[in-house]
Formats: C-alpha cells, structure tokens, sequence
C-alpha cells in the first residue's frame, strides 16, 4: 500500500466543484504507471492500459468530498455559506474549518452560540465563518463568493489499521481505481482497462456521465463507500452486516449486473480476498447510476470500502479493507478477455 499517496489525497480540500488541486496530484502519480493519463475539461483524470483493445472495463472512484461555498460577505467581514453535497448542518458550529481561495487555504472558525446549538432545524444558511476580518472589504480582499470550505481535519491512524478523516468518501475509491489499474498493467492485463477519478459525484454526478460517455465501456465498476453496521446506532435490517476489516463490499440491487458480480466474486476467491454483501433497492447513490445510462447502457457493478460515521469528519475505515479491494479490482481486470459474455443465457 502506498500510504504516502493515500493520505496526500486524504488531506487535499477537493469540494465538490473544486476538484482540480487533487486530480492533478492523480494526474501525476499515474504518468508513469499507464499508457496514457488524460484529463478532460470538467477535471476526470483518466488512465488507460489497452486502448485499442476491443473490450473495454471502467473503473470509477469520485475525487469530490462534501463541504461548503461562500455565498455573501457580512458587512463585518463574516461569510455566509451555502451546502455543497450532503451536510450534516449541525457538525459544523464550533469548529474549525479552511477556506479554498485564488491564493490559497485560509483558516476559519465558525460560530456557535447557545441560541444555535439549542435550533433544531439548522440550516446552511444558519451557520457563519469568522475568518478574522474587521470589515466587508478586508474579508472581500481574501475570499471570493464561490470559494469552498471544509472541515480543518487531517488523517489519523488508529488502533486496528484503522484510519479516520474527513471525506475518506471517496477519495479511497479514486485511490482503489488507480492503485488496482496500475497493479493490473504490471500483471499484463489484456483488456482495455481504465482508471477514472471523477468529479461532482456529491452534486451533479455529471463527471461520470463525461467519463462513461467518451471511454463507452463495456463494463464499468463504480468504486465507493457504504454504511458500516458494526458500531452503536446501525440497523443490519437495512442493507445487511458490514463489519470494517472484512473486506470490500458487493451489492446486491435490482441495478447491479449480476453476472459481473459473479465474476467479481470469482476474482475475489483467486485473489484469496474476502468479501461481504449488502442487499439494497433502487439506485446506488454513486456514480454506477449514471454510468449504467450512458450510450447504449453498461453493464454495472458497485464495490464499496465499509464505513463509519458517513459525511462526517471522522469518517473511520480499514486499511486492509483498501488494500484488499486494490487486490481484488486488479485480479478481475486481469483475468478478463475480449471474449467475455455477459449476456444471462
């Protein structure tokens, strides 16, 4: 496992939007891992081994985390922000937070009161960051409206290989899809096989759509996180038992193609990595739904990190979950060929 990359992606700000600091450092780390790493206009980094292959497989990690934007400045110099992707209001008076601006990270505290903590409704617009300015005008001097915010969190280790940060959702699975193209092209994959970081999964979902639709895979992998269920508060009745330290996860959804979970499940046994299974209805909620729509349609299926605390900012996760989904991605590009038949009967 390459920590040092993992956790340089962890700690980029990367608000849905504002993707572009973290794909340059994939953009980079890929160069010389692929055949060719290109970058689209909306900010996609993606690398590809085989290109003139017949068969093509996507995978997919998001890039975005949610966060904040600056909507207005007070005439005191506070600002005022806006939800980017999906907040829990309530987590963030009190807290220290940064600024993404033109010139750089700025730090912010935003504000509590007893009045506020007691609001039970607490919307985006409610909250308010001090970054120290006396007035309109040097807040103006620092901050554009459009800027984002997160929380000032970093990555920790914890007992267990466990880690906990914020937006470990999804900068693990853009981390997967690399780590898993690049562990494929050494092991001579022979299929066209792509790595895509996306942009705007948390808002639009529209970097997707751009990725799907120019590589027109004939299958795509959507590589995300799903709710963990061994820690107070969870209910197994909802989507089943995940544990952290289990291994990566494999849905089951009226969406998700049954025969490339099937073949999911065979790289798994080849690999020796262990699986587990959530069972849910509808759409996925990443970045599969959009890809499953494009062109003609693809063939899909979702694989997912367990873990805590979802869209907080001590979001916590197992590192040989990561590595085993690493494992696991980079035996099923390999092991596939132009030949393969994904039609049921």
């Amino acid at each position: 496992m390459n920590k040092e990359f993992l956790y340089s992606l962890l700690t980029t700000g990367s608000v849905s939007g504002n993707e572009a600091a973290i794909e340059k450092k994939i953009y980079d780390y890929m160069k010389d891992k692929a055949d060719e790493v290109t970058v689209d206009e909306l900010g996609n980094v993606t690398a590809c081994v085989n290109s003139s292959s017949n068969f093509k497989v996507l995978l997919t990690g998001h890039a975005d985390e949610i966060g904040l934007m600056v909507t207005a400045i007070t005439d005191g110099g506070m600002l005022k922000v806006t939800g980017i992707g999906g907040i829990y209001t309530s987590e963030y008076p009190g807290h220290k937070v940064r600024v993404y601006t033109e010139r750089g990270v700025i730090y912010g505290a935003v504000i509590n009161t007893e009045e506020l903590s007691k609001k039970k409704e607490l919307e985006a617009a409610d909250l308010t960051v001090d970054i120290g300015a006396s007035t309109k005008e040097e807040a103006s001097s620092a901050v554009a409206l459009g800027d984002t915010v997160t929380f000032d969190t970093d990555v920790r280790e914890l007992l267990g290989g466990r880690i906990t940060g914020r937006a470990l959702d999804d900068r693990l699975g853009a981390y997967i899809v690399m780590e898993a193209l690049a562990r494929a092209n050494e092991s001579g994959v022979s299929v066209g096989a792509y790595a895509a970081a996306t942009t705007g999964e948390e808002t639009t979902m529209n970097g997707a759509y751009f990725t799907a639709s120019r590589v027109k895979p004939d299958i795509a992998i959507a590589v995300d996180v799903t709710y963990a269920t061994d820690y107070p508060g969870t209910d197994i009745a909802e989507t089943g038992d995940v544990r952290l330290g289990r291994g990566p996860v494999l849905c089951n959804n009226p969406s998700v193609h049954k025969k490339v979970n099937a073949l999911l499940r065979a790289a798994s046994q080849r690999a020796g990595v262990a699986v587990q299974t959530e069972a849910a209805n509808g759409r996925t909620g990443t970045d599969g739904d959009v890809m499953h729509r494009t062109g003609r349609g693809v063939p899909f299926a979702l694989v997912s990190i367990p873990l805590r605390y979802m869209h907080s900012p001590a979001e916590c996760a197992s590192l040989s979950d990561v590595e085993d989904c690493v494992k696991l991605l980079a035996e099923f590009l390999t092991e596939l060929s132009e030949d393969t038949d994904l039609r049921p009967f």
